[in-house]
Order: structure tokens, then C-alpha cells, then sequence
């Protein structure tokens, strides 16, 4: 029995991830999929037949880009409402991840069609894996604004994120775009810029922001993935005993909530803030 059968009537669109450099990064089950299903959209049907030529596919391909999104993915519905299934695959990596896929999957849910993910290659994860930057919470932003106002204008709103930035840029942006997180985050943010991943090229950056301006002022090629730490805490100037005094004076919040309060600025045990609390009302009295 395949897996590509129909459901209720309907096919099924899989999103299948594809390599986002090296062909070998494909997994068996995608390659079985991209064989069993009757149709592949493709955002760009000449770039995906390199694949498909590599490893013998001989599916038939339609072309499923930015600019023909509406009218293509209303074929391609019908298509699955006949009983076909059909694979949605991008230039390279997992498709609707910066790449054309969110529009037809919705379409998908709106009409009762099941909808599947062939899992695999991701270039904003496999770049946080290799970063050396914070993984337990990260901001995926997608591609940074190509206008200069712009781009300063969303890094000044997030420079006081606390979770690891992640942003796709090309290439021929990259000298001016880090100019910007340095104008607007500083010179000694740490970031890191991973390029041609999986490709024989492929290169890691670590650094500063100021470093990372004189390492790639020159000419830029390949795909760009960019990363950007978060910035480093910076010891309160109160003492813990002085914020709880000033916060009973000031508020009439019970110690328990000030003590959690006091945590998270702190990075302290919320228990311990509470018994310097209490050891402090004892004094008082």
C-alpha cells in the first residue's frame, strides 16, 4: 500500500523538503514521494529537474512560484479534489518556509484537503545548529527589508529581543545589512553569518558585529543565512536588598510578587529573593 493514496476522495499535498545544496540530503522517503505522487509543483521547474535527473524521477512538473500562486494553486486544488496527489517542493529547503506554500496549504484546509510534511533540509535550522548562539529560544524574520530605512527601522525594534534573530539575506546585501545591526545593535553584538550550507564553500562566521563588517566588505556570494545574539544582560545597579525596599515603599504589592519580580530582573530563585524580603521585614521590626 503507498502512501500517496487518496483520502475521502481527495488527494494529498505533501510538502516535501528537498537539498539546500548537497542532492545528498535528501531522505529516502522523499525520494519515494516525489516518485509516487502525479504531480510536483515546483517553484522552479528548470532548478528542481536537476534533481529529479539525478535520481531518475520521472514525475510530471508544473510551475508553482510567487507570482502565479493564486491561479496556479486553484489548478492544482482541482487536481487534488479529482484524487490526485501532489507534491510541493521549493528551490531548495522546506517549501512555505520564505517560500511560496502558505497560500495553497490554506487553500488545502479551507477545502477539506489533507495536507502532509515530508520533512527534511531547513537552512534557518541547520544554521542555528552550527551558530554557537542561543538555541532554546529563537525569532525566525525571514528575509531583512532590501531598503536601508526599513531595515534600521526593524532592527532599532528588535534590539532588546532576547531570543536569537534569524534572518535570511542575499548576498549582494550582506556588507550593508550587517553596517546597519552594527549602527543599530552595536559594534559588539555577537553575531554569526553561516554561507552556502552543505555546499562545498560552505562557511561559518563568529564574531562581532564590527568583525563581521570587515570580514565580508568585500564581494559576497551564495546563499546567506544570518544570526544575531541576543544582548548581554546587564547588572542591575541596585542591590537586591535596596529594590526590595524600594519597591515596599513605593507599591503595595505583596512580597511574594515583588520577589517574582525581582527574579527575572535578577536572575535569581524567586525563594530566595523572597526570604532576603522577609529577613529585611524582620529587621524593620
Amino acid at each position: 500500500m503507498t502512501e500517496t493514496g487518496s483520502n475521502g476522495g481527495c488527494g494529498t499535498l505533501y510538502l516535501v523538503a528537498t537539498p539546500i545544496g548537497n542532492l545528498e540530503d535528501i531522505s529516502q522517503r522523499a525520494l519515494r514521494i516525489l516518485q509516487e505522487v502525479d504531480l510536483v509543483a515546483a517553484e522552479d521547474t528548470r532548478h528542481s529537474r536537476k534533481l529529479f535527473n539525478h535520481y531518475g524521477i520521472g514525475t510530471p512538473l508544473t510551475s508553482y512560484f510567487q507570482h502565479n500562486e493564486a491561479a496556479k494553486g486553484q489548478r492544482i486544488i482541482e487536481a487534488l479534489r479529482q484524487g490526485k496527489s501532489v507534491a510541493l517542493i521549493s528551490d531548495a529547503g522546506t517549501p512555505a518556509i520564505s517560500d511560496p506554500g502558505c497560500l495553497l496549504v490554506q487553500s488545502c484546509h479551507e477545502a477539506g484537503i489533507p495536507v502532509s510534511a515530508i520533512p527534511g533540509p531547513s537552512a534557518l535550522i541547520a544554521a542555528l545548529s552550527i551558530a554557537g548562539l542561543s538555541t532554546e529560544r529563537f525569532a525566525f524574520e525571514g528575509f531583512l527589508p532590501a531598503r536601508t530605512h526599513a531595515r534600521r527601522q526593524l532592527l532599532r525594534s528588535l534590539q532588546n529581543e532576547m531570543r536569537t534573530l534569524v534572518f535570511y539575506e542575499a548576498p549582494h546585501r550582506l556588507a550593508a545589512a550587517l553596517q546597519d545591526v552594527r549602527a543599530e545593535l552595536g559594534e559588539k553584538r555577537s553575531v554569526a553569518v553561516v554561507r552556502e550550507l552543505t555546499k562545498v564553500h560552505e562557511e561559518l562566521f563568529r564574531g562581532t558585529a564590527a568583525e563581521a563588517c570587515a570580514h565580508f566588505a568585500g564581494k559576497v556570494r551564495g546563499e546567506i543565512v544570518l544570526l544575531i545574539a541576543p544582548p548581554k544582560a546587564t547588572a542591575p545597579e541596585e542591590s537586591v536588598r535596596e529594590a526590595l525596599q524600594r519597591w515596599r515603599e513605593e507599591t503595595d504589592l505583596p512580597l511574594s510578587k515583588i520577589a517574582r519580580k525581582l527574579a527575572r530582573e535578577y536572575g535569581l530563585s524567586g525563594s530566595e529573593i523572597y526570604r532576603e524580603g522577609l529577613a529585611l521585614q524582620d529587621e524593620e521590626e
